[in-house]
């Protein structure tokens, strides 16, 4: 029903109209980029992108759709760190989730972005509350290597993926021993295993690309598949006898070890952390981004000096499994104060339909500021946590989540402070396109705001 529901919305005429010049006037201005907010500032957007943004004054061209934002708030859409936002719609309903794959043959091969579902109703659900952009991962199946994951946009259309097979997901820690054989030390020995596969295949990439427009001789001995997927390799690549990867697996991991595709990997114990440390030094190529670290703040100089960025979980504060035991709400302001890139992300926190969260998380870590003997973040620096920087810890910062000139124009005016809890988006763009607000929860508030009292059912009729 809820889908039905969705995609009328959709095909009734919700889908918002072609994208134009806007101009955005008289609200307090934040850019995401760790500033604090510019009053009475400006923002213009002009074919999906930002043309300027804070405190500036230009002359507009004839046309253009001026906003008054006076008293309210304007920011980059938020940007969600780390979920499954598109991979399930209900949670109890296991026939509606696609975000991990336990029986398949495959693990580090998968691809979601054919199973993202932009009509699930948590799309809607957090974009009306200001969220425009999701990281989305796979969840760990049978294997630590759970996939690659995509960046998604929550826009009211049948398009989501803004870029797919932007990142190889890897489960380490208490989750991953128990799917790597057992134990830490069995989980390590198949992550380098794996790798170590992957690099057989990885030195016959070169050629093969070559391949693709060289001799005769190199196109016969080279097989290409879609350059954009993970590749095939013909009878040049010799494996090992003593391999455990599929040929499809071992090749989906042969662009995580060129650096051409970022590698999240979730440990949040002090010592897995330092594990996965030593194989940024074992592996430079790699592209690594910590995911969790609700220990970092113990090794947080070690992972500053290796400049490695975190997407954390932000107000973990209490020791809720053996690898928490150090959980304190201000580890992300301990990192960040070391010099760790740090953003926040929903690391197993109902990661497919609360994300609208972060500017809790986010408002927390400011507040923690006037805790004594507590270490929170300038609202500036809270903001780009849940904007600018997960998009800077993939590879994406001057592409999403700010307003910094030549963005996308992911833009929501808030009704005020958008860490506070009380504030709420009044208006989203997404690509300079404004976005349908309505949920499946606000058309039920409509349909029984009113109702006669005879009408309602017997429960509430006393």
């Amino acid at each position: 029903m809820m889908l039905r529901l969705a995609a009328a919305l959709l095909l009734a005429g919700a889908v918002p109209a072609a994208a134009e010049t806007v101009a955005i006037t008289g609200g307090t201005v934040a850019l995401g980029d760790g500033s604090e907010p510019i009053p009475n500032g400006m923002v213009v957007i002009r074919d999906g992108r930002v043309v300027a943004a804070g405190n500036v004054r230009m002359k507009l061209p004839a046309g253009t759709q001026v906003i008054d934002a006076t008293g309210k708030w304007v920011t980059p859409g938020i940007v969600a760190g780390f979920s499954r936002l598109g991979l399930a719609d209900v949670n109890l309903s296991a026939e509606g989730a696609d975000d991990t794959g336990n029986d398949g043959p495959f693990n580090a091969a998968i691809d979601i972005a054919p199973a993202i579902n932009p009509l699930y109703q948590p799309v809607a659900v957090n974009r009306a509350d200001g969220v425009t952009r999701a990281i989305v991962a796979p969840a760990a199946g049978k294997n630590i290597f759970a996939g690659q994951g995509a960046v998604i946009d929550t826009g009211a259309d049948m398009e989501p993926i803004t870029a797919r097979r932007k990142f190889q997901f890897v489960e380490l820690g208490e989750t991953g021993s128990n799917k790597g054989g057992g134990s830490r030390a069995s989980a390590h020995v198949l992550f380098r295993n794996a790798l170590r596969e992957a690099s057989e295949l990885r030195r016959y990439a070169s050629p093969i690309e070559a391949a693709r427009s060289g001799t005769p001789d190199q196109r016969e001995r080279a097989v290409v598949r879609n350059p954009n997927e993970s590749r095939l390799y013909g009878t040049s690549a010799q494996r090992s006898e003593d391999v455990l990867l599929t040929r499809f697996d071992a090749a989906a991991l042969v662009p995580v070890l060129q650096g051409r595709q970022y590698l999240l990997v979730h440990a949040e114990r002090a010592s897995d952390i330092l594990q996965v440390l030593d194989l940024a030094r074992e592996f430079p190529s790699l592209k690594i981004v910590l995911v969790g670290a609700t220990e970092g703040w113990l090794v947080a100089d070690s992972i500053a000096h290796a400049k490695i960025p975190v997407i954390a979980s932000a107000v973990n504060d209490l020791p809720a499994s053996f690898e928490q035991i150090a959980a304190t709400q201000s580890n992300v302001g301990r990192m960040r104060a070391a010099g760790v890139d740090v953003s926040i992300g929903m690391v197993n926190d109902n990661d497919t339909h609360n994300l609208f969260m972060e500017r809790q998380y986010a408002g927390n870590l400011v507040g923690l500021q006037r805790i004594p003997g507590a270490t929170g973040v300038s609202w500036g620096e809270a903001l780009a946590m849940i904007t600018s920087r997960p998009a800077q810890a993939i590879g994406m910062g001057g592409e999403i989540g700010s307003l910094a000139r030549g963005a996308r124009a992911d833009v929501v005016i808030w009704s005020g402070d958008p860490l506070e809890g009380s504030s709420a988006a009044e208006q989203v763009f997404i690509d300079g396109v404004a976005q349908p607000l309505e949920t499946h929860q606000t058309r039920l508030f409509e349909r029984y705001r009113y109702l006669p009292r005879t009408d309602l059912p017997k429960a509430y009729r006393h």
